[in-house]
């Protein structure tokens, strides 16, 4: 069955440790990330569209306001004692903060947005809404690109 596809794409930066890696990995070191999210129905909704990608950014603003310009540590890391209170870190519970998990992470935060078809509200004021469980709409895949050469995805 052929079925509509939309992509929203989202950069942070953001740095992480690798506590299980044997190589340079394991020191503080950052990344320009791009997290691309794709959605797919089979009709288009009222709109004409698989959904809106307003709704996608507000969906996703809890991930990237979170992630960005901070650093990504296991909760087992033996550094993360030593960050200070005031810094902004991300704490992943017992696994490191690969791009495998962080892609993970992000497909896991929207499907149970796209299950509660949530209704967001902007800074205008202006309310946006997710296709809800009703919809066919499916989150297909969630991609982590980490350098120009390197990516994870986690999906269908």
């Amino acid at each position: 069955m052929l079925r509509y596809r939309v992509c929203k794409s989202f950069e942070v930066e953001s740095g992480h440790m690798l506590s299980k890696h044997a190589g340079l990995c394991r020191f503080p070191h950052g990344h320009s990330r791009r997290i691309d999210v794709v959605f797919s129905a089979a009709r288009l909704d009222s709109q004409d569209m698989v959904a809106d990608f307003k709704a996608l950014k507000l969906a996703m603003t809890p991930i990237v306001r979170a992630w960005d310009h901070a650093m990504a540590m296991n909760s087992a890391d033996p550094m993360l004692g030593r960050m200070g209170a005031d810094q902004r870190v991300v704490v992943f519970e017992g696994e490191d903060p690969t791009t495998e998990v962080m892609a993970r992470a992000v497909y896991e935060h929207l499907s149970r947005e796209l299950r509660s078809g949530k209704t967001y509200t902007d800074e205008n004021g202006q309310t946006y809404r997710l296709p809800g469980p009703e919809s066919d709409v499916r989150l297909e895949r969630v991609r982590v690109t980490e350098t120009s050469s390197s990516w994870a995805e986690y999906g269908e």
